[in-house]
């Protein structure tokens, strides 16, 4: 298998993780923050439910002044108003009593023992039942993140649990001699900077990442590469995602490991710089594996490239599609492979970084994004071009 198209490779990762997606669970409230609906959320009810009053007052019918008859808070069933002249204290929330014509605002009213007068204002006080949604109404579609809010909105319906589609469980192998774990580097070692940062983006991608299934740094041999990837398969991990070894040098087992453990491959290197060497690889028991290449910024080329879409075809949502940004500045073009280049937005237009090389964090650290700019092009200033944004949890984008 040759190199993929960038357009083709994210496709074909999408298709792979549809395939892999397992049958919705049903999971309590408390347990779905962060998966995926597998159904729509429709209104068990209306919402709200009844007549609800968005005041402290009184609940008054006819013309006043007005007899207090009672008094009615939420979470208590309102008695009907029956008469002309009479009024029932009322809270915030509370159920409108049936026969109410106004509420008086508490602020509005002067109370005298059980006689009130005031003035009602000229729009009702109260919620009526079906104002926010309708029983029946589909409040939101299968295939978005279930968040706080979502979960909310599901217990205001009625909910106890919701059917989801689980985040996959990942685990993460960085391959390198090279690497130290602790302190600063040298003497020909480097520090690891992807082992501490790749399970994060992982899981605002959407996959599910322990602390211990992070292993490494392996050792440069083809039997540690395969017993790493083993092990991960056997402890439960649905996606193995590796750092470094995706080329053909001397160091570099994980073709061979792939080979030896069966695997089959779904993307063997993508037309795209920086990050050219990255592969997804899917194993005999249906596990997938996504090699990101060993230079930070690659690897991260590699997540937004391939695992972004694998991960939403797996847990159920829309193919993530590229938005659109004007470029302030001119990019370059890479011949005929797709470049994604790291930039930043300042007053509505996408500039390019510093300090972007495959091997650089620098430039990373600061950027929104990727601007895309397609084989045979440059982007030139004023361009609009394809956006592919780092994976931010839902605060960040503000």
């Amino acid at each position: 298998m040759g190199p993929m198209a960038w357009l083709d490779a994210r496709q074909a990762a999408y298709a792979a993780g549809r395939d892999a997606a397992t049958p919705p669970i049903e999971v309590p409230l408390a347990a779905a923050d962060g998966t995926t609906l597998a159904e729509p959320l429709v209104a068990r009810t209306d919402l709200p439910a009844f007549p609800t009053s968005s005041v402290d007052g009184y609940a008054v019918r006819g013309a006043g002044p007005w007899r207090v008859t009672g008094r009615v808070l939420a979470g208590s069933d309102a008695p009907d108003l029956t008469s002309d002249g009479t009024a029932m204290e009322i809270a915030t929330g509370a159920m409108v009593p049936r026969g109410t014509e106004a509420i008086v605002r508490v602020e509005d009213s002067r109370r005298d023992g059980e006689r009130i007068t005031g003035e009602p204002r000229a729009q009702p006080e109260w919620r009526e039942p079906g104002e926010e949604a309708s029983k029946g109404e589909q409040l939101l579609p299968a295939g978005i993140p279930v968040t706080p809010g979502v979960i909310g909105l599901a217990a205001s319906c009625g909910y106890d649990s919701l059917p989801v589609r689980r985040r996959p469980a990942a685990a993460l192998l960085v391959f390198g001699d090279e690497l130290l774990t602790s302190g600063p580097p040298g003497a020909g070692r480097v520090r690891d900077a992807l082992g501490p940062q790749i399970p994060a983006w992982l899981g605002r991608l959407g996959a599910e990442i322990s602390g211990a299934a992070v292993v490494g740094p392996v050792r440069d041999t083809l039997d540690a590469h395969v017993d790493a990837i083993r092990s991960a398969l056997a402890g439960g991990a649905d996606l193995v995602c590796t750092t470094g070894g995706t080329m053909h040098g001397p160091v570099d087992h994980l073709h061979p490991a792939l080979k030896d453990l069966g695997a089959e491959y779904i993307v063997n290197a993508v037309q795209v710089r920086p990050g050219f060497p990255m592969l997804l690889a899917t194993f005999p028991q249906g596990q997938i594996l996504a090699g990101l290449p060993g230079n930070p910024q690659s690897a991260v080329v590699a997540l937004v490239s391939l695992v972004a879409p694998l991960l939403a075809g797996w847990t159920g949502r829309p193919v993530p599609q590229p938005g659109t940004v004007t470029l302030g500045a001119a990019i370059r073009g890479r011949g005929n492979d797709t470049h994604l280049a790291l930039v930043q937005m300042e007053d509505g237009r996408a500039y390019p970084l510093e300090h972007v090389g495959s091997s650089m964090l620098r430039g990373l650290a600061t950027s929104a994004g990727f601007a895309v700019i397609a084989p045979g092009t440059t982007g030139e200033p004023g361009a609009r071009v394809p956006f592919v944004p780092l994976p931010l949890l839902e605060g960040e984008r503000c």
